[in-house]
């Protein structure tokens, strides 16, 4: 097999499993934060004494990839920027809003949301080690994606590749949206990620604590944890039996 063709199977292939990542980089991230705690760790010593302030500086750089997320998803028609997995959907070709910057918005929010994690381990070898593996595999699935993308929409998707960054955004590009933003979809599609966000840093804070981190349990993280994981379950609930969330071309 040549290399184009290998480098794209394996990017599809990663693409169908991109949802166990988070999973992965939890458990070693988790692990890591208990062996520095344990066994300790010149930057832990560091933020020791303020580990609270840490741990929201963390929450703040997921929240801005959450927030990245929420625009792109906001700003799309259907057919596109979805959560498939089976394989790649592109029933058009975004060029606005979030995509008018960068070529993979969707991607740079997931790096923002997975590097606050990782600094939550208070190890900067964890961090590089997170920002080598993030880059290794996604890499490969936005080299697939680009080879679906090119194949279906040639020149139009040449035109815009060839002045938009693949992964660093530049602002100074920026084209507003053609399409209004919409709760709703973002609603229907995005309804886990700020609970799942919180439930994991409630629960590095809880075993920090567990394990002798010097810190007591953040009430405030906890709360947000409770109260995002009532309103997941709610707007469940109302996705799955009622159209309040379905909208026409979204």
């Amino acid at each position: 097999m040549a290399l184009q063709e290998k480098l794209e199977a394996e990017g599809n292939w990663l693409f169908r499993y991109r949802s166990w990542l988070p999973l992965a980089l939890l458990v070693a991230g988790l692990s890591v934060f208990v062996l520095t705690i344990r066994y300790g760790g010149a930057f832990f010593h560091c933020v020791q004494p303020f580990f609270h302030v840490y741990e929201c500086f963390c929450l703040v750089v997921s929240l801005l990839g959450f927030a990245v997320r929420v625009y792109t998803v906001g700003h799309t028609p259907s057919g596109t920027s979805g959560r498939n997995v089976k394989a790649q959907v592109a029933d058009c070709l975004n060029t606005t809003g979030a995509y008018s910057v960068v070529r993979h918005p969707l991607y740079f929010g997931n790096f923002l949301m997975y590097l606050g994690i990782a600094m939550l381990t208070c190890s900067a070898g964890f961090v590089l080690a997170f920002v080598l593996v993030f880059w290794l595999y996604y890499e490969r699935i936005m080299y697939a994606e680009e080879c679906f993308l090119r194949r279906k929409f040639g020149d139009a998707w040449l035109a815009w590749a060839g002045v938009t960054p693949a992964f660093v955004p530049c602002l100074r590009l920026f084209r507003p949206s053609l399409m209004r933003f919409s709760w709703r979809k973002v609603v229907k599609k995005e309804k886990n990620g700020l609970f799942a966000l919180l439930l994991v840093f409630s629960l590095f804070d809880a075993v920090g604590y567990a394990v002798g981190g010097g810190h007591a349990l953040s009430v405030l993280l906890l709360g947000a944890a409770a109260a995002s994981g009532l309103l997941y379950v709610v707007l469940t609930v109302v996705k799955r039996h009622t159209v309040w969330l379905d909208e026409a071309g979204r």
